[in-house]
């Protein structure tokens, strides 16, 4: 009875499959070695020879150059601080997402404070705003009101965010998105 592989496997192992290392290398008649001492063009055979003397693997650096760029490490060492690296750099990156505060004409004063207050926590995390105002029936006839209130909302919020561009009436709704102002740390 055969085994068969298991089809969830490592996930990091296919991160990789590009890396060539030691007898992968092929079709390179000298190569740049990097090593502790310095660099140099050598053989492919001699860098070989080199890698097995200091105990270590021959892993290929940059192979779309003319010279291919070839490093006496331990492999293994390698792939763990390149996945701590790709790990920090995930931890580090923001997905900034937009999102949508929806308000009418005839918006009470305290349900203003409300979305305000709503769009002010979605700023502080760095997220954009969409703030849409859409018009019912006859509210259209004052569409003069509706963008007052906007326009309000840019002014409450102008400490924290700006607008990508003026506000844009759109049939019966008006819409603007605001960027969060990113504070510049302090000293």
């Amino acid at each position: 009875m055969q085994k068969r592989p298991n089809p969830r496997g490592n996930p990091n192992q296919d991160k990789f499959a590009h890396i060539r290392i030691n007898e992968q290398i092929t079709n390179v008649a000298s190569i740049r070695l990097v090593s502790d001492e310095g660099s140099d063009i050598v053989t492919l055979e001699e860098a070989l020879r080199r890698a097995k003397e200091a105990n270590l693997d021959l892993v290929e650096v940059s192979g779309d150059q003319d010279v291919h760029v070839c490093k006496l490490i331990d492999f293994g060492k390698y792939k763990f601080e390149l996945l701590k690296k790709t790990k920090e750099a995930k931890k580090k990156q923001h997905v900034v997402t937009v999102k949508e505060i929806k308000i009418r004409p005839r918006i009470d004063n305290h349900d203003f404070e409300i979305k305000k207050r709503h769009a002010l926590e979605f700023l502080q995390k760095g997220d954009k705003v969409k703030v849409t105002l859409r018009f019912r029936g006859r509210e259209m006839v004052h569409s003069e009101i509706g963008m007052n209130i906007v326009n309000r909302f840019i002014e409450d919020l102008k400490e924290h965010a700006s607008p990508e561009k003026m506000p844009v009436h759109d049939g019966k709704t008006i819409v603007v998105v605001m960027n969060p102002i990113s504070e510049k740390p302090k000293g």
